[in-house]
């Protein structure tokens, strides 16, 4: 009888999975393509696994859950970096996943159009907020003695849109005494598309 109650008990959680929503994941391999749709129009990254595994699959359980859609980037600052992923269009941030490692010292710079994580000054506290260098920023890259701010990707398509993002107004909003767009700029959905070729 305990067999029998263990094989039913098998088959229930199974067939309870098989109804459970499927959310996308990204494909296998080491650069998986993120679309970021914005009320400015939609810009490509390009992520790196190789270089940056743990970074790319904290950005993709994100991405995976839904957690940037309705986002807004609360920092512009133009020849610098454009900076979201954390705070909804009203200002509220949004509640993340524990931290994850700061996987700075991987051989990626902080060069123009490349994607890295926001942090505290803590080096290990980056949980969801991400940034785009608008120019090459090395000061970010680590350096002796000093970490840096992990890049993990790239813009391959649609800079336009984040120069054009970089070019709005910017003041006091929500809680920010500066650099805020004065104008939202929302993230309306984020989502994979595809294994790129190599």
């Amino acid at each position: 009888m305990g067999k029998y109650a263990a094989i039913m008990g098998v088959l229930l959680l199974l067939a309870a999975c098989s109804r459970m929503p499927v959310r996308p994941q990204a494909p296998p391999g080491p650069h998986p393509q993120v679309a970021l749709e914005t009320n400015f129009g939609t810009f490509i990254v390009q992520l790196d696994r190789r270089r940056a595994p743990l970074t790319v699959a904290n950005f993709l359980h994100y991405v995976d859950t839904g957690f940037y859609n309705g986002t807004i980037f609360h920092r512009v600052i133009p020849g610098f970096v454009i900076q979201g992923g954390g705070f909804s269009s009203d200002y509220v941030e949004k509640k993340t996943a524990a931290p994850i490692p700061n996987e700075s010292g991987n051989g990626l710079g902080n060069l123009r159009g490349t994607i890295a994580m926001a942090r505290d000054d803590y080096p290990h506290s980056a949980t969801a907020q991400f940034y785009i260098n608008l120019a090459d920023n090395r000061k970010l890259d680590p350096q002796p003695g000093r970490w840096g701010y992990a890049v993990f990707g790239e813009v391959i398509r649609g800079m336009d849109v984040v120069d054009k993002i970089a070019a709005v107004p910017t003041g006091k909003a929500g809680p920010f005494a500066r650099d805020a767009p004065l104008t939202p700029v929302i993230i309306t959905r984020a989502f994979v598309l595809k294994q790129s070729p190599d």
